[in-house]
């Protein structure tokens, strides 16, 4: 097996895997897909909306904020609170969700969450928490995809979403392959 660079920078890779098989690729792109654990948020407490948007919508749209997961140091059980507290005339972006942890914010500052008008106002708490997009498609990390160059060459691309980056989702990805032989490798052991 051969890993090759093609491209990298702080939002994507660009590589090529080769002695490889069809399996063993696209069980790489699912599990970078599904079995990452990173924040989101999961629940929203509106304690104000005088906007437009119907709560559920906005409630949708928060939980769909990538949440910077720091690499280390944080489990399913924690829970980080995020609060927001917005009049017009403005435009509230993703910025205006204030973490009740340093470590985990929101990965892109700049997404539009809702437009208000003068005299609307929201506030609102909404509480991330750790899982896999397994769960929610809300947790994915990445865009992963690959492309065959023959029977045993392989060239991925993964873009992150901002939770955690490229090159991590890769290392993640290994990590719970590895994993998962180990513990097929244990069972069948016992037989």
């Amino acid at each position: 097996m051969k890993l090759e660079m093609v491209e990298s920078n702080k939002n994507s890779i660009r590589f090529k895997l080769s002695g490889i098989s069809f399996n063993f690729a696209n069980s790489l792109r699912r599990i970078a897909i599904n079995s990452i654990d990173t924040f989101a948020i999961d629940s929203v407490t509106l304690y104000e909306n005088s906007g437009a948007m119907f709560d559920e919508y906005l409630a949708h749209r928060i939980g769909l904020v990538p949440i910077h997961t720091p690499l280390s140091g944080y489990t399913r059980e924690d829970q980080i609170v995020f609060s927001m507290n917005a009049s017009g005339p403005t435009i509230v972006y993703s910025k205006d969700l204030k973490s009740s942890d340093k470590e985990v914010k929101v990965a892109n500052e700049n997404i539009p969450i809702m437009k208000l008008r003068e005299g609307q106002s929201i506030r609102l708490d909404g509480k991330a928490v750790m899982n896999n997009a397994s769960r929610s498609a809300k947790f994915q990390p990445a865009l992963v995809t690959y492309k065959a160059l023959s029977d045993t060459d392989f060239e991925f691309y993964i873009e992150s979403f901002g939770q955690l980056p490229p090159q991590e989702v890769l290392r993640k990805a290994l990590s719970i392959i590895t994993d998962d032989i180990k513990e097929v490798y244990k069972e069948v052991k016992k037989h």
